[in-house]
């Protein structure tokens, strides 16, 4: 039936989210690119743009199951109440320890100076010197200054709360959002009837507390993802150019968040050129093939402005990360190739029937690929031997974890062969097997006749990467932290299988609905209430504005110490504005008294103030009297190897200051 009034809002209101930050970030790139990304010139160029995206991608939206008043109103109430949760909740990660650091000085320098790369200014120490080392944790050496690893979609993202002057904000406001995105799918899919408890089971999951209260780019990813998949599926109903170039658009620009993303969308690229194939059957002709050459040219336009800014903005990251790109686009160029090849011989290949046992046979091994998953624990322990330095790291970062856990030492231990208990943590055993019978269900459906179409893109995007996270998660295995590789798609598409499989109860009795919900709601809330109500990293705004205060403003920093050079590098250069660089160590923890002592004597000849920073008062009494200019004492994220975090830990952080005479 036609949409009435409350299902024309819902459907409206789970796709702006996924249109407005697209309109952004296709504003904003051109002026990061340009070095004018400043609040006027963004607000100017996004705040259009992403009103004639969302003005286009809700016009005439298709067909969905009908709503009612308060199921709209629920599902807001739940994207706002989280929302409004996180942001009472949010991390202040400014220190760089971790990744969320990385994007919080990313964002604050490009907020702040609306370019890249981040000069590192080597006149205000005397000139460049073999002992001078400008690149820390989280950045590269590029062009004469330094660049952030990660592609720059997220923090264009967070730079618009800098700007409004909540930049602790941003990312619970995206999260909200994300719940209001997973609804609105869950809403098409499902129907509208569960569409609040897939919000609610999304929401009170603990990978997106912790994700959405800090700079994350796991939330911006799922928000175009699964708004995607919201545009594509009205699309199907009204196929053609005004609906499937911003539905691609809106996939593609995916990869400029995560270079993740190029795997995310292969299903996307799959999917459009079996589009323009049947388009070109006779056989197979539908009318939704009308959206696969606009959907085709959206993904590969969005895919293609995040690879160049990429390539132009993080070339360093890309570089190091090419064992695994350059396969990805490789597939994608073979999967291009195989695109033009199947659309020419469309109609041949359309009298090719699947045999009878085929659609059994497909369901039978999507519930066989679960089981093996879930028992994988009991079959396989997955190493790695450390090859480069980036594995050695890992490996003794891992051997520490294990020991805080009161696990034996072997930092060869990746714990991916845990990665569906993980998920059993995070969203129940119930959610789990909901979500392979809905899996099974749909696969046998699909070869049997082809129905539900709707479903096809969905179920592959999905399947796809839970298949490909689940069996290699490639991030450090502790919890958590290792939870982040779950949310952009992994959780929610469970979540949305799992509720299809609740709306073929076709009841209407209340206590069914409750004890449904109940089954879902009650495991993933149980496993998050230990880290909830705990927010982390809190006070680290205020003592590195005391700090900052405390750096003379003529002053040239030079970090004779490990831990200090590594969190605070970038920190004092973008957030102080004063120059900093590390003093070469050779290994040792920290750097040579005579080294330092002559960077000193050249900063002072550049007419600067020498200031020589480290963890302990011993490390720098030898330039000076020592004055330490930060004691803070909060709360960090358990480090969790073997079961759902429950807590946080202490975390201290000092520094030391001298200013030399």
């Amino acid at each position: 039936m036609e949409l009435d009034r409350p299902g024309r809002v819902l459907a409206a209101l789970s796709v702006v989210p996924a249109l407005a930050v697209a309109g952004w970030l296709l504003a904003g790139l051109p002026l990061l690119l340009l070095g004018r990304f400043a609040p006027l010139p963004a607000l100017l160029l996004g705040v259009p743009a992403a009103a004639l995206l969302c003005w286009a991608g809700t016009r005439r939206i298709g067909k969905v199951a009908e709503a009612t008043v308060w199921q709209v109103a629920g599902v807001v109430a739940v994207a706002a109440a989280s929302a409004a949760f996180n942001v009472v909740m949010h991390s202040e990660q400014l220190i760089v320890r971790r990744d969320p650091a990385t994007y919080a000085q990313y964002t604050a320098w490009i907020a702040g100076h609306g370019a890249l790369p981040v000069p590192v200014q080597p006149e205000a120490f005397g000139g460049v010197d073999p002992s001078l080392d400008f690149v820390s944790v989280g950045l590269y050496g590029a062009d004469g200054g330094v660049v952030p690893q990660f592609m720059p979609g997220a923090p264009m993202l967070f730079a618009l709360g800098h700007w409004l002057g909540m930049p602790f904000a941003m990312p619970a406001v995206l999260g909200g959002l994300a719940v209001l995105t997973v609804a609105g799918v869950a809403a098409r899919l499902a129907g509208p009837r569960w569409a609040v408890l897939a919000a609610l089971a999304f929401a009170v999951s603990l990978p997106i507390l912790y994700t959405s209260r800090t700079t994350f780019s796991e939330i911006p990813s799922l928000i175009l993802l699964f708004g995607g998949l919201a545009l594509a599926h009205d699309a199907l109903d009204r196929p053609g150019w005004a609906r499937g170039l911003p539905a691609g658009l809106v996939f593609g620009l995916a990869v400029l968040v995560r270079v993740d993303g190029l795997r995310d969308v292969l299903p996307v690229l799959v999917f459009a050129g079996l589009l323009i194939a049947m388009r070109r059957s006779s056989r197979l002709s539908r009318p939704q093939g009308a959206l696969g050459l606009p959907l085709l040219i959206g993904l590969v336009a969005g895919a293609g402005l995040g690879m160049l800014a990429g390539y132009l903005l993080a070339r360093p990251y890309l570089s190091y990360l090419s064992g695994s790109v350059r396969p990805l686009l490789f597939i994608c160029g073979g999967v291009l190739l195989l695109i033009g090849i199947g659309t020419a011989a469309a109609p041949l290949l359309a009298r090719i029937r699947l045999p009878g046992w085929a659609p059994s046979i497909g369901a039978g091994l999507v519930v066989l690929l679960m089981a093996a998953l879930y028992a994988r624990p009991w079959l396989q322990t997955v190493t790695r031997v450390p090859v480069t330095s980036e594995d050695w790291r890992t490996f003794r970062m891992i051997e520490q974890i294990q020991l805080a856990n009161g696990l034996p030492a072997d930092g060869r231990r990746l714990y991916f062969e845990d990665s569906l208990h993980w998920v059993v943590w995070y969203v129940g055993l119930p959610v789990v097997i909901l979500a392979t019978i809905a899996a099974a269900v749909l696969v046998r459906r699909l070869l049997r006749d082809g129905t539900p179409f709707d479903w096809l893109l969905p179920l592959a995007v999905v399947g796809w990467t839970t298949v490909t996270t689940l069996l290699r998660p490639e991030i450090t295995p502790d919890h958590p932290w290792a939870a982040r590789r779950l949310v952009p798609i992994v959780i929610p598409g469970l979540i949305l299988l799992a509720t299809y499989t609740l709306s073929r109860l076709r009841t209407t009795r209340w206590w069914v609905t409750a004890a449904a919900a109940l089954v879902v709601l009650v495991p993933p809330a149980v496993t998050s209430i230990g880290t909830a109500f705990t927010p982390v990293e809190r006070g680290e705004a205020a003592a590195v504005e005391a700090m900052c205060a405390d750096i003379p403003p003529n002053a040239s920093v030079l970090i004779v110490e490990r831990v200090t050079g590594d969190r605070f590098t970038q920190l004092i250069r973008g957030m102080c504005d004063r120059p900093a660089a590390e003093v070469v160590r050779n290994g040792a923890d920290t750097a040579p008294e005579a080294d330092v002592r002559r960077l000193i004597d050249r900063i002072r000849a550049a007419g600067r103030v020498p200031v020589v920073l480290a963890a302990e008062a011993a490390q720098v009494a030898p330039y000076g009297p020592a004055e330490q200019v930060m004691t803070l004492v909060t709360r960090q994220d358990e480090r969790s190897l073997l079961d759902a975090p429950n807590g946080t830990w202490t975390l201290r952080v000092n520094v030391w200051m001298a200013v030399a005479g």
